[in-house]
């Protein structure tokens, strides 16, 4: 199993920090730029992660908000040491690597950072004596500079710039470079020439690159360890210069052909043969040591005996996959997103042997890449059975909670239907709420904005009403007023509102109402949103328009249980409609006792403001309190129940009174029911909310029947009973 083992404690410091810097590290000064508090000094390992956790923040989590003048704060190496930094997309720009250009930088990633322009490139210089790293794959603008055009004012105004290529750059001075990544290179740099410089390369990526001479390559054949030659269309010459690198450990190239297979370097002939030449690899069968890596993915090659590299990426096996999602995720989104898709093949019809590493992997690249259409529909789907319950044990919490909030950023940043879907069906396979509880807010308001839409699918919509329900079901009450302040109640009326005008009782329909019923248990500010949001009068007219759906009916007669419970709303319960409607529904026999156990509910609850508050003149009070008593004598007390009780205190507050005993009655039935059904459950919570002492009393009430009094007196003796056997009697 993964380790559950807690986040250090540096980690916990720089998220706490990051989120909350004006009160930790900085001040703000002029109301707008923050400043270092000046007592601080930070060692290069804590402003090296803070950077780093910095741009992930900022690219994964939708409530975070970034500062502008966020890497000013490292200016100043006499108080701020960076050394390696990793930055990413539109996070950063010229002014920000400027702001950062007095450190001694050895690592320095700057992937598809667009807003670089060669302004960069000056600055890139001040690192240079220290340089050890540096990636500037997809900054595809870093090579460019502006340049004021000649011409008449008029020309300026409409094109006040241009963009100007800057061809005399090289890495002159960077003695120290060993590891270099010029990805996706804009054409019409003299590649040959910027490299000339750097003595002795060890790692090069010159990715998308096409080159029709690669000779220059062979003045590294004493270093180069790593090479990365991926679309680039290759001949049999520039096989020949990579077979001189014989330091060469790390190979990874292809070419796109026209059926859009990715094709290694060393074919020179068309994939689609049933097998490979012999030639195809035989460069490489004379290396003195295998190459540690050897990217082969979709292509035939990767299914040879003998490959001569410790690590292949292909598509023949689980390890094979997992090896190019791990080598491609970074850079070649593309080929992760198919790599992943034959992942969920393998998860979905054969058993995932690597589960764990398959799971980091997938997350790490919907994380990198949480705009890529393609990645989130293939790696939610992924999840989706790599997080099933199958694979339950060997998942940690810390591991799952990971999931749950890549999932929730495909969610946030993809209304399309399949990257919905995935990710609705995904959260289905966490025990909810318990494990959704940490991200409770964010989830619910993804959750309604699915269902706030104006067109929807119908299968997500069906999803995302269960879960909704299920996020609502056992909860404190905090939780549920936060829910319904963020329009859960409206959004559930709607719907019930659209299935009635189509004529359709269906699970969205009663997951809506079922919804309704657990978020107003016990919450009297949702009780008052339903009914300011004309719930009663959907509640009749799904009465009438389904009069036999029985699940319906429970969950509705349910909700206006919780409703007739808060005394301030009663009144609005009180109009000869409503009470026919209630006392016509004592007589149903649907779903068990429970539609009429919950009718007898709500009028007891009714009952309870006594004769005076009895406002009509039809039906009758005593009609329907009579109607009431033959209701709760028909029912079986050994009814096994669907319902769920959290808290007695509804219920016993109808004990300690004698203005109405067929509420009294319905109270104790309640009790003994469920204290004999389900004593383990029920006879502690009776209990602990102090349930006996009120039977106790309410037994010497002479206004109580003796029906009644004899109830309550067997189910003392069932608590008491229980008591007895549940006693540790262990010395």
């Amino acid at each position: 199993m993964a380790s559950d083992s807690p986040e250090s404690l540096m980690t916990l410091c720089t998220d706490f920090c990051l989120r909350n810097l004006e009160g930790t590290l900085c001040y703000l000064l002029d109301n707008e730029t923050l400043r270092l508090h000046p007592d601080i000094f930070l060692p290069s390992e804590i402003c090296d992660k803070l950077v780093n956790e910095y741009v992930e923040l900022v690219k994964t989590d939708s409530i975070f908000e970034p500062h502008e003048s966020f890497f000013t704060l490292f200016s100043d190496p006499r108080s701020t040491r960076l050394a390696r930094i990793h930055l990413r997309e539109q996070i950063v720009q010229d002014q920000d690597l400027e702001a950062i250009r007095k450190q001694d930088l050895v690592e320095l990633y700057l992937t598809n950072c667009e807003k670089l322009t060669a302004k960069s490139l000056q600055t890139l210089v001040s690192f240079s004596h220290t340089l050890i790293s540096l990636s500037l794959f997809g900054c595809c603008n870093i090579f460019y500079e502006e340049e004021n055009p000649g011409g008449c004012e008029d020309d300026c105004l409409v094109n006040p710039t241009r963009q100007v290529l800057v061809k005399d750059f090289t890495f002159e001075g960077f003695s120290r470079l060993r590891f270099l990544n010029l990805g996706r290179l804009i054409e019409g740099v003299n590649v040959e020439t910027l490299l000339r410089p750097l003595a002795s390369l060890a790692a090069l990526d010159l990715s998308g690159i096409q080159l029709n001479d690669v000779g220059f390559l062979t003045q590294w054949k004493d270093s180069l360890v790593s090479l990365v030659l991926y679309n680039m269309d290759l001949s049999e010459e520039h096989i020949q210069v990579i077979a001189q690198l014989h330091k060469l450990r790390s190979l990874r190239s292809s070419t796109v052909k026209m059926n859009r297979e990715e094709v290694a370097v060393f074919m020179a002939e068309d994939t689609r043969r049933s097998r490979p030449a012999k030639s195809s690899i035989a460069p490489f069968r004379g290396l003195k040591r295998p190459l540690q890596f050897l990217g082969l993915f979709e292509t035939s090659l990767c299914r040879l005996t003998h490959i001569p590299a410790y690590k292949v990426s292909g598509d023949k096996n689980e390890e094979q996959v997992l090896n190019a999602i791990e080598a491609y995720t970074e850079h070649r989104p593309e080929i992760t997103s198919r790599a992943i898709n034959l992942l969920f093949d393998i998860a979905r019809i054969e058993r995932c042997s690597q589960l764990l590493r398959a799971l980091q992997l997938v997350i790490t690249a919907l994380k990198c890449h949480k705009d890529d259409k393609n990645i989130q529909v293939t790696g939610s789907a992924a999840l989706f059975y790599l997080t099933n319950s199958e694979y339950r044990m060997e998942q940690s919490v810390k591991l799952r909670r990971q999931v749950i909030q890549v999932v929730l950023n495909g969610m946030e940043s993809y209304q399309e239907v399949t990257v919905q879907r995935n990710c609705c069906l995904t959260l289905c396979n966490f025990s909810i709420p318990e494990e959704l509880e940490f991200q409770y807010r964010r989830v619910n308001e993804l959750l309604l904005n699915i269902l706030n839409q104006s067109r929807q699918d119908e299968s997500i919509q069906r999803i995302a009403v269960h879960l909704c329900n299920a996020l609502v079901c056992q909860v404190d009450n905090d939780h549920k007023e936060a829910v319904g302040k963020m329009g859960f109640v409206m959004t559930m009326l709607k719907l019930i509102q659209k299935k009635l005008a189509d004529k359709t009782c269906d699970q969205v329909m009663e997951f809506s109402w079922s919804a309704l019923w657990n978020i107003t248990d016990e919450t009297p500010d949702n009780c008052e949103m339903f009914l300011n949001y004309s719930g009663m009068k959907l509640f009749l007219e799904c009465l009438k328009e389904f009069p036999e759906k029985q699940e319906l009916h429970r969950n509705m007669l349910g909700l206006l249980g919780n409703v007739a419970e808060v005394k301030e709303l009663r009144p609005q319960l009180m109009t000869s409609q409503f009470i026919s409607v209630f006392s016509n529904l004592l007589e149903s026999k649907a779903d068990g006792i429970e539609v009429s156990y919950n009718a007898c509910g709500v009028l007891s609850h009714i009952m309870f403001d006594g004769p005076e508050a009895w406002g009509i003149c039809e039906p009758h009070r005593e009609e329907v309190v009579k109607r009431m008593w033959a209701a709760i004598q028909s029912w079986d007390i050994n009814s096994r129940r669907n319902i769920n009780y959290r808290s007695f205190e509804p219920i016993l507050r109808l004990l300690p009174q004698g203005i109405s005993p067929v509420s009294q009655h319905w109270a104790t039935w309640a009790l003994y029911n469920l204290v004999s059904v389900y004593p383990d459950k029920y006879c502690p919570l009776l209990i602990k909310e102090g349930g006996i002492p009120l039977l106790k009393d309410m037994i010497k009430m002479a206004s109580a029947r003796q029906e009644t009094k004899e109830m309550a007196r067997k189910v003392i003796e069932h608590c008491s009973n229980f008591k007895e056997e549940n006693m540790d009697t262990s010395r």
